[in-house]
């Protein structure tokens, strides 16, 4: 059996950013729910997720990005201590409240450990359960539910803390991983393949033709047999030919059917077919190395169920 490591720290839970708002803590729950149902949990190595230093985030962001979410975060606290406002919104989507800042931390610091673990060969791969979610986190700006971006710094992270080459990141998230693409585009060391509902949020995002990057902008209601000749024509000779040391993968599960904020129709066994190829390429490239973390997903159930499917793959069971 492949050992799956599993990260994850109550502080993701402590975020959110109001009544009603599709990124809840509730998603975390819902994954919770089917691990333990399904009995799936007994087979992962469960960590806590520490909190990501500072000079680490900066691998990926500017400083100036980093000291002023931390300066909106404290600011808060102290406007609700004079009994302010509870949240400060950044954009109409997004916004913190007082444990945004350690659950932001937290998520990027599951991705780091995870790297340690994985690298070090405690575990073959691992899935980090976080929330914030991260790829829409640009540089130098956080927008659509992210404010750090996890697979960006646990990438960049490999490469210049660990000595690595070549990483991969696969974005299989119903919306563009923009700020990821904000951060890799042009770095030879890392190749980005990514599949997207376009147009689609971030609607005012122009797509990069850096040689670093395959997109693959797909239209509303594709299905998932669909994205899998994709995958099989566009993104495995790249990923091949490139021979990723490790892969990170942005798990976005939003593109199934069932999930209200995208329009395409994959499937629980979509997710676990994916996983499956990217797991034989790390095998034969990698040593099996493989981080995943966790990023879009709004229909709990099926959230959930896409989840179970996704670890099944990496663990073997």
């Amino acid at each position: 059996m492949t050992m799956t490591g599993y990260f994850t720290h109550r502080d993701c839970w402590k975020h959110e950013m109001g009544a009603g708002h599709p990124e809840c803590p509730q998603r975390l729950d819902a994954i919770e729910d089917r691990l333990l149902i399904s009995g799936l949990g007994l087979a992962l190595e469960r960590r806590e997720a520490p909190l990501a230093p500072l000079v680490d985030l900066e691998l990926a962001h500017g400083r100036m990005h980093v000291a002023a979410l931390r300066g909106l975060s404290d600011g808060l606290r102290d406007e609700i201590e004079a009994g302010g406002p509870t949240h400060a919104q950044l954009d109409p989507d997004t916004s913190i409240n007082i444990h945004t800042w350690d659950a932001a931390l937290r998520a990027a610091g599951a991705a780091l450990a995870a790297t340690d673990a994985v690298l070090a060969g405690e575990m073959e791969n691992a899935f980090c359960a976080v929330r914030p979610p991260g790829h829409h986190a640009c540089r130098d700006k956080a927008m659509g539910f992210c404010f750090f971006n996890n697979v960006a710094i646990a990438a960049k992270y490999a490469l210049e803390r660990h000595g690595l080459k070549r990483v991969a990141i696969v974005d299989f998230d119903v919306h563009h991983g923009n700020g990821t693409e904000d951060i890799v585009a042009g770095d030879p060391r890392i190749l980005m393949v990514s599949f997207f509902q376009h147009p689609f949020y971030p609607l005012d995002w122009p797509l990069s033709n850096a040689g670093n990057l395959v997109n693959l902008p797909v239209p509303a209601y594709t299905k998932g047999m669909e994205v899998r000749e994709l995958i099989e024509s566009s993104w495995m000779p790249r990923l091949e030919a490139f021979r990723p040391e490790m892969i990170f993968i942005s798990a976005g599960f939003d593109a199934h059917r069932e999930d209200d904020l995208g329009q395409m129709g994959l499937v629980e066994q979509d997710y676990a077919w994916i996983t499956d190829r990217l797991k034989d390429l790390a095998r034969r490239h990698a040593k099996g190395r493989i981080v995943s973390c966790l990023e879009g997903g709004y229909n709990l159930s099926a959230l959930a169920r896409s989840v179970e499917a996704h670890i099944r793959v990496l663990a073997d069971v």
